[in-house]
């Protein structure tokens, strides 16, 4: 694909169709929709155990109109690096003269903890796939506990906020870097609020040749309790505030992009994560005065690493 007017766009075929049970201003299908359409060439689709597998693919209906294999919550990059040695294999073997594009979707719970080991090895063999964290920061389809994407200060169902604790206690991991870590041809932080950012590095990330990582932050009404009405907003908010800046790594090389790059230029202001935190539930605790040096911990880390992606990014 040369250009991404919305009318080349419109000629792709639908890949993920309407009618799946995902909760109303869930964003995982938007960030697929968004993330497939950098594709022109077929895609074969696998999917990890979670939220968008479970909603998706109800025996006996499907929303999917690709190839598409449901794997175990921790072995979805194994599963979709298993495709392409196939496909290789068969090529080889002129049994398959067309290229087909292979990615995985998989929730926070499936990239961040339980797959990360099946993740790292299909990254550092170097198989020609894509793999998409729908980043919810929870493990949301078994009742919103806390992974390790989960913000310092989250209310989930086990880092419950009371008398003697501020919700969840640590960091949340940057995986996003480590990705960068395994010297990977592509990596990239998208947001669905910002379809053509999206689509731009899916592209890249189709095309790079090799193992791509796209770490896409998708809000969740149920688990962030916010209204559902408001998920782009909230998806904005996360990039406005630098929580989640917009990003690509390019053979080793940062470059900050969309709203995050004018942010970066001085061209628009960087909210403070007071607006992150007044806009979500999960975080209502946190107002109280005694929690007051948790905001103040969760602005300094936002900072920490906001300053040290600038650098990154030799800007």
């Amino acid at each position: 694909m040369t250009t991404l007017a919305l009318k080349d766009l419109n000629e792709l075929p639908v890949r993920l169709a309407s009618g799946h049970r995902l909760c109303a201003g869930c964003a995982e299908s938007i960030i697929a929709k968004q993330v497939m359409m950098g594709s022109e060439d077929p895609l074969a689709v696998s999917c990890s155990t979670g939220c968008f597998e479970v909603s998706t693919t109800i025996f006996p209906y499907t929303s999917w109109n690709t190839p598409y294999i449901h794997t175990a919550f921790g072995n979805g990059a194994a599963t979709c690096a298993g495709l392409e040695s196939a496909f290789n294999a068969l090529k080889r073997k002129g049994k398959i003269t067309e290229n087909i594009n292979f990615v995985n979707f998989a929730g926070d719970g499936a990239t961040y903890d339980i797959g990360l080991q099946a993740l790292s090895g299909a990254m550092e063999r170097g198989h020609r796939m894509v793999y998409v964290c729908l980043n919810n920061e929870a493990y949301m389809n078994t009742g919103i506990q806390r992974s390790s994407a989960t913000t310092i200060g989250a209310q989930t169902t086990t880092s419950w906020p009371g008398s003697v604790s501020s919700g969840k206690k640590e960091y949340s991991k940057d995986l996003t870097q480590i990705m960068v870590a395994h010297n990977i041809p592509y990596v990239a932080q998208v947001s669905p609020h910002n379809w053509r950012d999206t689509v731009q590095k899916s592209q890249k990330a189709f095309n790079c040749g090799g193992p791509a990582f796209i770490n896409a932050i998708s809000p969740c009404p149920r688990g962030w309790r916010f209204p559902s009405d408001q998920t782009i907003a909230m998806a904005k908010l996360a990039v406005e505030t630098c929580v989640w800046p917009l990003f690509e790594v390019v053979d080793g090389k940062y470059e900050l992009t969309a709203d995050s790059a004018r942010i970066a230029d001085g061209k628009v202001p960087k909210k403070p994560v007071t607006d992150w935190i007044n806009a979500q539930g999960r975080y209502k605790h946190l107002l109280q005065d005694r929690w007051e040096p948790v905001i103040e911990q969760m602005q300094a880390e936002v900072d920490r690493r906001w300053e040290k992606l600038i650098k990154l990014a030799d800007l």
